[in-house]
């Protein structure tokens, strides 16, 4: 699954509009290294996510889909 995609579903980032620009101006990392939207993200990934001066970090547990809203968070753990 595509990292702005799963950051959406997620519900890490609420929009994919936003998780693509999160990408584009280099605020998502995965393992350690800045990504582009079209990553593909596989379980055990560590996302890291800046909001400013917050970061936010969360490893993948599922990238199954379809998701539910109420299921959402059992696609990751943050860390």
């Amino acid at each position: 699954m595509r990292l702005d995609k799963y950051l959406k579903v997620s519900r890490l980032i609420k929009r994919r509009t936003i998780a693509n620009e999160a990408c584009d101006t280099g605020r998502i990392s995965v393992n350690g290294k800045v990504q582009k939207a079209s990553y593909d993200v596989k379980i055990g990934d560590v996302i890291g996510i800046r909001f400013g001066e917050k970061q936010v970090e969360a490893k993948v547990l599922s990238t199954k889909e379809p998701i539910r809203k109420d299921e959402a968070e059992e696609l990751f753990e943050y860390l």
